[in-house]
């Protein structure tokens, strides 16, 4: 889905790593949430407590999720999940745009 409708978008920006990462909290009817965002190159590790999928828009990265050895390398129109309670860390190639929805 490309447009969301009937939202409620806060208006503060969420913003990590001096800046280089920051996202709006999108809120649905049913109190489900997504964060829509931009990351700009370079290496960023998250912690979660809530599942969540990320959908990478545009962009490319490499992903680490806790608990793998495996990197995973994820480009524009892929996506990867990350449990709750846990962390991934990221590999920014180029600026990438994204969608976490969270899970419940």
């Amino acid at each position: 889905m490309s447009v969301f409708e009937n939202v409620t978008v806060t208006r503060e920006a969420n913003v990590y790593f001096n800046g280089q990462v920051t996202s709006r909290t999108i809120t649905f009817a049913d109190g489900s949430s997504k964060t829509l965002g931009i990351m700009q190159p370079g290496e960023y590790t998250f912690n979660t407590s809530a599942a969540e999928i990320m959908e990478i828009l545009s962009g490319s990265l490499e992903v680490l999720i806790s608990g793998s050895d495996n990197w995973q390398t994820i480009a524009g129109g892929e996506s990867f999940e990350v449990p709750a309670n846990s962390s991934f860390q990221l590999k920014i190639k180029e600026l990438s745009d994204y969608c976490c929805s969270f899970l419940k």
